[in-house]
């Protein structure tokens, strides 16, 4: 197998440690072509002028967080902005004391582009965009190069920069959200460091107080509790002004909505998904793709989940005609469903070969080995409703690093059929040991 150590290390140490790799998807996607496609076609609607919000529902291990990082991965590919953030008891979409701010500031925080793809690129999208109107500017009224030094070539790319943000004017917070883009130029071109920190702190929802961003900044309102979700959509407007295709936001862990024990405050949360599920089927937004993963508890649940919100139930209940074969891609919900054992063969198959061509040896597991140690994974006791596909290769790396490091190790101990007896004997007789060195 060919492939990037930068993308095989960055693999490997995501899968050991239990979550999805940011870089280098295409090397271990297994089952999941269908689902691909229909985002695919979803990204280019959404070019169009569309939005669109899906939810990603599946049980832990089946796959959610995997589809949203796949998003992110063919968004970047399609030139789309990228922002991601999961749900905690700190971060809702409706609450007080900062709690859904916060899910904004994380947003932002995470926001990243194909160059930048582990998030804080922001500041890089905004000096892009600056640099890109400058030498638009230079070509088109004939000043040769960009000249800070002279006054006219300031005011003319300032007025640039204004035909864009100003098209934001009619938006809720779009006229504050220009002014302070205006005021990160005049730092940019200034060189002043602090006016651009403080700009790029009110576009992250870090002002606490309207008194402190006027003092600052001469802006009128902060984005806060409130009116962050004007700001999203006032930010997937920007995003297309500025040439890119769309902004992408990623959701995960909406198990914590449902976890809300005031029952008021969750229905406030189940009441925000609806106003951007109404938003985007009725064209009040465009440019914005939003997923949701959770559990099927946070959906189907009629007592705590999205389906005790009458509005929503009715909304997004699965077409009745789907089968496990015959799938409806195109609805808001999406079920997933943990990989069977013969793409999880596949999927090891892959992350031997990662494992090999990383640490540059001769293959020594062969995929008989592997079936046998699938087998053994979910011969376990509980393993079968509690075993997931994150555990099973996760085990599998740790075999593979144990292998190539002890050159002498008995493979029997991990792929043979017994392997889960041997594991046990072996197991008995270190405490064995243990017991007469302590005696």
């Amino acid at each position: 197998m060919k492939i990037r150590k930068r993308d095989s290390g960055a693999i490997l140490t995501a899968l050991q440690g239990g979550v999805v790799p940011n870089r280098g998807l295409q090397y271990v996607m297994v089952g999941r072509n269908e689902e691909a496609e229909q985002i695919l076609k979803d990204l280019e609607n959404i070019k169009a002028g569309s939005s669109i919000i899906k939810f990603f529902i599946g049980p832990f291990g089946s796959g959610k967080s995997f589809i949203q990082a796949l998003i992110q991965q063919i968004a970047f590919k399609e030139n789309f902005i990228v922002a991601k953030a999961d749900f905690t008891p700190e971060r809702r979409l409706y609450g007080s004391d900062g709690k859904a701010v916060a899910i904004y500031a994380e947003l932002i925080k995470n926001i990243a582009i194909a160059t930048v793809p582990d998030g804080n690129a922001f500041s890089t999208i905004l000096d892009k965009w600056i640099s890109e109107v400058q030498a638009k500017v230079s070509v088109e009224k004939g000043y040769g190069s960009v000249e800070f030094g002279n006054e006219d070539f300031v005011k003319d790319v300032e007025l640039e920069i204004n035909k864009v943000v100003g098209k934001m004017d009619a938006l809720t917070g779009g006229y504050d959200f220009a002014r302070i883009l205006t005021l990160y130029f005049k730092g940019y071109v200034k060189d002043n460091n602090e006016i651009q920190r403080c700009a790029l702190r009110w576009l992250r929802g870090e002002y606490s107080t309207k008194t402190e961003a006027r003092n600052d900044l001469g802006v009128r309102d902060i984005i806060n509790d409130n009116n962050y979700y004007d700001y999203i959509k006032v930010l997937s407007q920007f995003v297309k002004q500025i040439g890119f295709s769309g902004l992408v936001i990623n959701f995960d862990e909406a198990i914590n909505l449902y976890k809300i024990t005031h029952p008021q405050t969750r229905d406030k949360n189940y009441e925000t998904i609806l106003k951007i599920y109404n938003d985007t089927l009725q064209g009040n937004v465009e440019g914005l793709y939003i997923t949701i993963g959770g559990t099927p508890e946070f959906l189907e649940d009629e007592r705590r989940g999205i389906f005790s919100y009458e509005a929503l139930k009715s909304r997004l209940s699965v077409n009745p005609f789907e089968t496990n074969v015959f799938r409806d891609l195109s609805q808001p919900v999406i079920k997933l469903t943990p990989l069977q054992n013969d793409e999880t063969f596949v999927l090891l198959q892959k992350v031997r070969d990662i494992h090999e061509a990383h640490y540059g040896y001769i293959k020594n597991v062969s995929d008989e080995e592997i079936k046998e140690f699938i087998k053994n994974e979910y011969s376990r006791p509980g393993a079968k409703e509690n075993m997931t596909t994150r555990d099973v290769v996760r085990d599998f790396i740790g075999a593979l690093n144990i292998i190539h490091q002890n050159p002498d190790f008995d493979h029997k101990q991990i792929f043979g059929k017994n392997s889960n007896e041997n594991n046990n004997k072996l197991n008995e007789d270190l405490m064995s040991r243990f017991k007469r060195a302590n005696q």
